[in-house]
């Protein structure tokens, strides 16, 4: 396996079958969680953006050997739409000075949810970048999606702390 099918394939998880999206999206979950566990939201924030660079670099390498503009088989964007997603759960809880441990997992499985629903669904902004050329369609439609997800994930984190908790 190449270096560019491998970041691309995110470790060869975009080779399962069916739905490859959506296990990339549940794998991205555990080394989340860990970089928030061993740096807080910083550490995710860096390696996020790390794999951001890493996955436009290997999308444009895979998209051109593969001879398809958007092959099931590149997880990495949703890794990387994943993690944006996790971003204000794992804000929340450094902010808060609450222990990297602690895994609030409705909050994780919201943003789960949420961002396969935006990237399957493809709203608006989304769908706008779904249709630019690779790897910038590739990779943005993930990115706006992941954002869209963190939004929702906010909000119900908001009124779940705010309203229903008092």
């Amino acid at each position: 396996m190449t270096p560019a099918r491998f970041v691309s394939t995110v470790c060869g998880t975009g080779l399962l079958r069916p739905a490859p999206g959506t296990w990339g999206s549940l794998v991205a979950i555990p080394p989340a969680w860990l970089l928030h566990w061993l740096g807080g939201f910083p550490l995710l924030f860096v390696a996020t953006l790390g794999a951001l660079v890493a996955g436009w670099w290997a999308t444009r390498i895979q998209v051109v050997v593969l001879d398809d503009p958007d092959p099931s088989e590149i997880v990495i964007d949703e890794l990387v739409g994943m993690w944006i997603a996790l971003w204000p759960l794992s804000a929340g809880l450094w902010f808060a000075g609450v222990a990297p441990h602690v895994f609030p997992y409705p909050g994780w499985i919201g943003g789960f949810l949420m961002f396969r629903l935006f990237d399957i669904w493809k709203p608006g902004p989304v769908g706008w970048a779904d249709r630019r050329p690779a790897p910038t369609g590739v990779m943005l439609d993930d990115v706006i999606a992941g954002m869209m997800a963190a939004a929702v994930v906010s909000i119900a984190a908001f009124v779940s702390h705010t309203w229903l908790m008092g």
